[in-house]
């Protein structure tokens, strides 16, 4: 009896020190802090993990200003000079091309099948497989949803107007159009207004209307064209595995849970405020058209998109193997989105 009584009494005191043991996380964020929508997300993780935990986890977060260093965190993250991160991880397509297919895919998956293939078709693993490379552990941090297509000063009626068109666009989209004779331009965030104002550039492409609009490109470009290149577009949590591994299961259960909040948090927003913006941009400025790429356009970004993609595949196995996870979803997923979603509102808008 005596000796049953000391074992529950070790065990209470390791249970004791275990919770009362404390956790302190640095988290560093790609955008910053008045960033609509996306500057609130890592504040709601911080305020979520430590009310959950009861203080046991204490979240610092710093923001570009900081850290100086918006699209760096993936190895800030891996050395372990920032225990986390709130990032996109297409951000990152230069060090690792395979990378950029967990955040979007030109003519990819929207935002819903691109969920339902992470969580059930293979991709979390797909994710988690190539994170290991760089000790991460990653999980969804909030997705945008469907991004615009960019503001142009001129309808664009062919392809032979995008030829030597000067465009402001990033990533694997500025590749493709690259490959149609547009020029593409890297010009700072900072400077886009007064580069489309006096004509440096012809167009840029950013994210969408809750963001675009405090740009104010609806003052000089009269075209605002519906989007291709980015039909879903996932940010991320990274937290460096060895902090994690040292985290109980209860508080890994508690941050996870977190990142799953702040997610939906993400995308309801957005949706939210795109609404909104859309609405005040077409009353407040009716002169500026909403158009889409007429289909000789759309039918060359895609061939070009694939030509990129079966280079990208025929280098890296595991790019190809995520590629065509991803594929083999949509291939079901979108006769589903088509006659559900799709059917839906063609039938029923007015």
């Amino acid at each position: 009896m005596k000796l049953f009584s000391a074992l529950t009494l070790c065990a209470v005191m390791a249970f004791s020190a275990q919770a009362a043991e404390k956790y302190k996380i640095k988290l560093a964020s790609t955008y910053e802090s008045n960033v609509p929508v996306l500057g609130d997300a890592p504040k709601k993780f911080k305020e979520l993990v430590e009310k959950m935990s009861d203080g046991r986890i204490e979240v610092r977060v710093d923001y570009p200003s900081k850290h100086k260093a918006a699209f760096a965190l993936l190895d800030m993250v891996k050395s372990a000079q920032y225990d986390a991160a709130f990032t996109a991880s297409y951000f990152y397509k230069g060090k690792d091309a395979k990378l950029m297919l967990f955040t979007t895919v030109p003519f990819g998956m929207n935002k819903a099948e691109q969920d339902a293939w992470y969580a059930y078709g293979g991709g979390k693993e797909l994710a988690q497989k190539v994170f290991n490379e760089y000790g991460i552990v990653t999980f969804h941090g909030g997705n945008f949803g469907m991004q615009m297509g960019g503001w142009f000063k001129k309808e664009i009626k062919s392809t032979d107007d995008l030829k030597g068109l000067k465009l402001r666009m990033t990533g694997l989209g500025g590749e493709i159009m690259a490959k149609l004779g547009v020029n593409i331009n890297t010009i700072p965030i900072g400077e886009l207004y007064m580069a489309m104002e006096m004509n440096t550039i012809d167009a840029v492409e950013w994210v969408c209307p809750a963001i675009d609009i405090n740009f104010g490109f609806q003052k000089v470009a009269k075209f605002y064209y519906t989007g291709w290149q980015e039909p879903a577009s996932e940010n991320e949590f990274y937290i460096n595995k060895k902090l994690w591994d040292k985290l109980p299961a209860d508080l890994q259960a508690i941050v996870e849970t977190a990142t799953k909040a702040v997610a939906a948090d993400v995308y309801e927003s957005a949706v939210y405020q795109n609404s909104l913006v859309l609405d005040k941009i077409k009353s407040e400025h009716p002169d500026v058209k909403i158009a889409s790429f007429p289909p000789e356009i759309i039918a060359a970004l895609r061939k070009a998109t694939d030509e990129i993609l079966d280079e990208l595949s025929a280098k890296d196995a595991t790019f190809k193997e995520i590629l065509d996870s991803q594929k083999a979803f949509m291939k079901k997923a979108r006769v589903w989105t088509q006659i559900s979603e799709n059917s839906y509102i063609n039938s029923t808008t007015e």
